[in-house]
């Protein structure tokens, strides 16, 4: 749960009003709401938003991991966790129960330096139920926490770092910078995540001091935004949170930069990397400073786009790289600007560090102009509207101005500021905290190339976790805490009723074709000004010759990279001056142009799409790159436990003669291999409108889409494209165990499953339906609760049918610890046998309430109604299909779902492959009852595991 969704503040922070001149127009926006404070101090914020019978719930303590002693690091990220698993009056997993009985989106959360949130999108007739269970989060939870609850919820906290930090490539880098940019008494010092040492040295009385000092009414926010009547809500809030007592005062807190004496050169050398990636770091400003506004166009401008000053020198004429990031991070108490570059496997960082200052002096040199300025500030708007395209996106938003800002509607300061900087701005926050300032500078080197990292520098220190055997601390999650309640004016454990059920509109699908075969396909929505669509282009990778894989990918890569009358940076300025943003990707079966672009724009942007599909430009220094690219992906994927185990397990699915076996990047061979000649022939031969589906969304109707293609009428010609079939793959006769090496790696993978059904197939739905509870359901299901929450094993782990148009897999895939690799993979196959006999009428009675309710936010988003056109074109479904489905779900018993369970989800025929550490892990792997395990990598694992 430790995601991420500082995204959504991003959007905003940048939020401006339009490509025109700042100084002759002023943009206004607000975002409507209403804020009251309740005696005990929860501050509340309602916004109105009727588009969809759905409310957005967050509660959000103002307390991360800045408000920790040192020592007792993670404590705020640990009660994200807790505060999902049990309160007084829902009972022990009463949310996730809730969650899955409304149809709620799941329970989730988040927690950064300075906050912490719990969020839920729920259908609008549980606003009450939600609004109870958040009030039990802060008056009725923490005598719920005991020592076996701790105990599991450490080792899953645990799980989550090794699987994102320990487990993974340059993990460890924001350790390093953080120690270094920050004194040790700085609260930044330390991870969100926090060390592995302190969690498990947290005792309960700790756990429990850290929540009465923080967790109270007077430092929380509570935001609903969403379709509901405020005055009843309002009723609701006062009922189910105003006897929860204020806590002692909060103190404000100061900005308190970080400080560097000298720079500092470190390094180390990780054992997932395969490329040297050289980081540096200056200490700036805290977030809503007066110069974070131009420190975030300066870090823009130096590094997004083809003409940026960094991307000139590294990638074009050094040619030392693929991509450069610089980012300016923002925090309450301070703020960090970073420029990260990840060489190629042959490069040395030093001569990065070298023409890194070359492309700072070319800045120095050139400036930034207005019209550069203008072209970042343009896409602003859309990105305001983008993040305005969802209640939860809303809720985020007001929620993070009230808190930090002290004020729920400074969006509209905000974006003046954004709107405000100048060229000369900027050359002076590079002046002043940039050019010849003092900073960190970390050297990531794969192992045995200590040679690449930057002369001078010293070894980092990083604690890494030795995995042990039965090292970990034993815990029964099972017992019931005793405690004494805590007291309540009325009766709090009878759950809320549901209010009225929401009505749920399918939304009204327009279809049409063109005279050379481009079927289009759209929905006519004007919640925000916006368009966004695609361009699906049947073939991708199933086209690609099976001996050089890779270009369709590549063919992808370079339609962007400008047009027959534009260079790549030429096009790419053209599209940014709109505020729109085109992309184009390959999967294994299609090619996909995808794009969002203000309504206002939408002609202009379609004018250059045609440019791109109809007149590519075959740029052969552009297609060199592209190549250089995707062989350093693919080097890197290499090493990435996550992706080996996807792409073995594809191996084993398929089988070496279909090519959905093979990674779309192709191989780093195939990739050498293909030539500009090889894309030229893809396109001529299989980039036509004859396989192509279009689906728009948006605030543009059918007349305007279809006026816009006509000319594509005549000018993108026809052609026969035939599609190769291969033949569906088959489901083993028996079981076996496969597994791949990494040594030292900290979790193990496990991907287990079989080629099963295609999205077509009678049984597919029905499938999903039986699968919710097994591992589809998220919280709700077995998987979950078994080896997360009842064992500690895991961070997550999940099982699905992925259909598609073939006989897509079956799996069920996770990451766990690796001292308990057997016992996972036992625990599931246990699962699995026992499935269909202990499945209950209170399983399908919890499935067919979220899979119906549900439904009443299935369309919210843009995204959703395009994925909902996405798979009436593909699929040939009709345009209610969901009405569909609710029979099937309604009509569901459980002996039909045992009869699937029994036809889908036998152990004894699927593949079990396991990713991790051979030398202590494969040989207990026998114990699962499947034979000798078969070591995929054989030549690559020491003697020492023969023996």
């Amino acid at each position: 749960m430790f995601n991420k969704i500082s995204s959504f503040v991003i959007l905003v922070l940048l939020a401006v009003g339009c490509t025109q001149n700042p100084e002759t127009s002023k943009q206004e926006f607000n975002v409507e709401y209403e804020k009251f404070v309740l005696d005990n101090g929860l501050e509340v914020i309602f916004h109105i938003d009727p588009s969809d019978p759905v409310v957005a719930v967050s509660l959000t303590a103002h307390v991360g991991s800045a408000r920790e002693k040192e020592g007792r690091t993670g404590f705020a990220h640990l009660f994200e966790h807790l505060l999902f698993l049990e309160s007084e009056n829902l009972g022990k997993g009463g949310l996730d129960k809730m969650t899955a009985r409304i149809g709620g989106s799941g329970a989730n959360g988040s927690t950064s330096r300075d906050r912490t949130n719990y969020l839920q999108t729920v259908p609008n007739d549980a606003l009450e139920k939600m609004i109870w269970a958040e009030a039990d989060k802060l008056g009725w939870f923490i005598n719920t926490v005991t020592d076996p609850v701790l105990a599991k919820e450490k080792q899953v906290v645990k799980n989550e770092k090794r699987q994102g930090v320990d487990n993974q490539p340059y993990g460890h880098t924001s350790y390093v910078i953080d120690k270094n940019l920050y004194p040790a008494d700085h609260p930044y010092n330390w991870q969100v995540i926090g060390s592995l040492e302190d969690l498990q040295n947290a005792t309960l009385a700790d756990v429990k001091e850290f929540f009465r000092r923080w967790y109270v009414p007077n430092n929380v926010t509570l935001t609903l935004v969403g379709d509901f009547d405020p005055k009843q809500a309002k009723e609701w809030v006062k009922k189910y949170f105003d006897e929860i007592p204020k806590g002692e005062p909060i103190e404000s807190v100061t900005p308190r930069p970080g400080k560097i004496e000298t720079s500092k050169k470190l390094y180390y050398e990780d054992n997932f990397a395969r490329l040297p990636e050289l980081t540096m770091t200056w200490p700036t400003v805290e977030q809503y400073h007066p110069d974070s506004y131009a420190l975030d166009v300066l870090s823009q401008y130096l590094s997004s786009g083809k003409k940026a000053p960094l991307n000139v020198v590294l990638i074009d004429n050094k040619k030392l790289t693929s991509n450069v990031r610089m980012y300016n991070r923002t925090s309450e108490l301070a703020g960090q600007t970073q420029l990260s570059v990840r060489a190629f496997a042959d490069k040395d960082l030093d001569d990065v560090a070298v023409a890194l200052e070359e492309a700072f002096a070319k800045f120095e040199l050139e400036g930034i102009s207005e019209k550069d300025l203008a072209r970042i500030k343009a896409g602003q708007e859309t990105n305001f509207y983008n993040a305005l395209s969802s209640v939860l996106g809303k809720g985020v938003q007001l929620t993070q101005y009230n808190i930090f800002a002290k004020n729920p509607g400074f969006i509209n300061e905000d974006i003046q500021n954004v709107l405000a900087v100048s060229p000369e701005e900027v050359i002076r926050v590079y002046n002043q905290y940039i050019k010849g300032k003092n900073y960190i500078a970390t050297s990531f080197v794969p192992k045995d190339n200590l040679i690449a990292a930057l002369e001078g520098s010293e070894k980092a220190e990083v604690v890494e976790e030795k995995i042990i055997q039965g090292a970990e601390e034993s815990f029964d999650a099972s017992i019931q805490a005793n405690y004494e309640k805590a007291p309540s004016t009325f009766d709090r454990s009878v759950e809320p009723p549901y209010g009225k059920a929401p009505e749920v509109t399918i939304p009204a699908v327009w279809e049409d074709s063109l005279g050379n075969g481009l079927q289009v396909y759209g929905i006519e929505n004007h919640e925000v000004p916006l368009v966004q669509f695609n361009m699906v282009i049947e073939g991708g990778q199933l086209l690609d010759n099976p001996e050089k894989v890779g270009v369709a990918n590549l063919l992808a890569q370079l339609m962007t990279k400008g047009t027959k009358t534009k260079t790549t940076a030429e096009l790419e300025d053209a599209i940014d001056q709109l505020g729109a943003s085109v992309n184009v990707y390959a999967t294994t079966e299609s090619t996909t142009i995808s794009v969002n672009t203000l309504s206002r724009n939408y002609d202009e942007v379609m004018a250059l799409v045609k440019e791109i599909i109809l007149e590519p430009r075959w740029d052969a220094v552009e297609f060199e790159l592209a190549k250089q690219s995707t062989i350093s992906r693919i080097r890197q994927l290499e090493a990435s436990p996550n992706m080996v185990a996807q792409n073995e397990f594809n191996k084993l699915i398929y089988g070496e003669g279909n090519i959905r076996s093979q990674n779309i990047l192709g191989s780093i061979k195939s990739v050498e291999a293909i030539t500009i000649d090889d894309l030229r022939t893809y396109y001529e031969k299989f980039i036509s409108p004859s396989v192509t589906r279009m689906h728009v969304v948006g605030d543009l109707g059918k007349v305007n889409i279809i006026a816009s293609l006509q000319s594509l009428i005549t000018d993108w010609e026809s052609k026969e494209v035939s599609i190769p079939a291969f033949d569906a793959p088959s489901r083993p006769e028996t079981a076996q165990v496969y597994f791949y090496d990494i040594p030292d790696s900290k979790q193990s993978m496990l991907q287990f499953g079989y080629p099963a059904l295609a999205s077509t197939d009678p049984d597919f739905y029905s499938a999903e339906v039986m699968n919710y509870i097994l591992g589809g359901g998220g919280f709700a299901s077995r998987l979950t609760q078994e080896l997360r929450e009842g064992k500690g094993y895991t961070y997550g782990i999940r099982s699905s049918f992925s259909g598609g148009k073939v006989a897509g897999p079956f799996s069920i895939s996770s990451g766990v610890r690796s001292n308990v690799t057997y016992e996972s993979a036992q625990l599931v196959k246990d699962i699995l046998i026992d499935y269909a006999s202990t499945y209950t009428a209170e399983d399908l009675k919890t499935t067919q309430s979220f899979m119906i309710k549900s439904n009443a936010r299935a369309f919210e988003t843009a995204s959703a109604k395009l994925n909902m056109l996405e798979n009436i074109s593909e699929y040939g479904w009709d345009a209610d299909y969901v009405k569909g489905r609710e029979k099937t779900v309604n009509e569901m018993t459980v002996e039909r779902i045992q009869e699937l369970a029994g036809s889908y989800l036998d152990p004894n025929k699927m593949i079990w492959l396991v990713v991790g550490d051979a030398k202590t892990q494969l040989a207990g792997l026998e114990k699962l009852g499947f034979g000798k395990p078969i070591l995929i990598n054989q030549e690559k694992i020491s003697m020492e595991v023969d023996k």
